[in-house]
């Protein structure tokens, strides 16, 4: 048996939100090792494209679309391409998010409304123009991300815990509206992984980039950073047909951080 016979993602159609870099690119990059058709969305249309054209080189089948998660008409456009081009969808993994590290008092409330509405209203909007076209196919899979900080508190990060916090439940929410139409919804939390977002955390706090690292790595059970690809591994279980019985859960994927 082949490998991607395991996973059940061959030709399927698999959406990846903040695909440019990171996480959504790792993940975006191991689905279309194992045979998927896979759109990348992203607002940083520069990066995207750059990601798109190396992938391609490989013969993946992989697009990309500019899309910004927070505008419904951007959401309901993905939408209306994917009904056109590709007539369904398999699998959504919601992975656009930003940062701002700073308390309630710093906060400024631009900065409240971008965190919560890319993190979380980008999840709402986009599940919410996506998943009539899963159901019509007869199901699918959606991956939210969280944060291991979406479940326990961090320090000067407000609006972000607070938006995964309710990724993690809206998560939950969606599993039990959407399980009659054979659609699961599951999260995936990653701990301290090295990527842009991280070290933009480190200039955010006026750190230096490789001391902040070195300290996000310590205190874990098995004492390194994650890489998005550590992460990717997790969404291609949920994604995949190993998953088959696992919906409105949280894949916890930080190195025993939390443990």
């Amino acid at each position: 048996m082949l490998t991607q016979d395991y996973f059940g993602l061959e030709d399927k159609v698999c959406v990846v939100t903040g695909g440019a870099s990171g996480i959504g690119l790792a993940t975006a990059t191991l689905l279309a090792e194992v045979g998927a058709k896979v759109i990348m969305l992203d607002i940083n249309e520069e990066n995207g494209k750059k990601a798109v054209a190396e992938l391609q080189k490989k013969d993946y089948q992989v697009e990309f679309l500019k899309c910004d998660v927070t505008k419904g008409n951007d959401c309901i456009a993905v939408r209306d391409y994917i009904e056109k081009n590709y007539e369904t969808i398999d699998v959504l993994f919601n992975n656009a998010g930003v940062i701002r590290r700073k308390t309630v008092v710093d906060l400024e409330e631009s900065d409240w409304d971008l965190v919560i509405d890319v993190s979380l209203k980008g999840v709402y909007l986009l599940s919410k123009y996506l998943i009539p076209l899963m159901a019509e196919s007869g199901g699918g899979s959606i991956i939210n991300t969280g944060s291991g900080w979406g479940i326990k508190g961090g320090d000067q990060a407000v609006a972000y815990c607070a938006a995964k916090a309710g990724v993690v439940n809206l998560t939950k929410a969606m599993a039990i509206d959407h399980g009659p139409q054979n659609i699961r919804v599951n999260c995936i939390c990653p701990g301290d992984t090295d990527t842009p977002l991280l070290r933009e955390e480190a200039k955010q706090l006026k750190q230096q980039e490789d001391a902040f690292l070195v300290s996000s790595a310590k205190g874990r059970p098995l004492e390194r950073l994650g890489t998005p690809r550590d992460i990717a591994k997790g969404v291609l279980f949920l994604a995949s047909d190993l998953s088959a019985w696992v919906t409105g859960t949280d894949l916890i994927v930080d190195g025993g951080g939390l443990a």
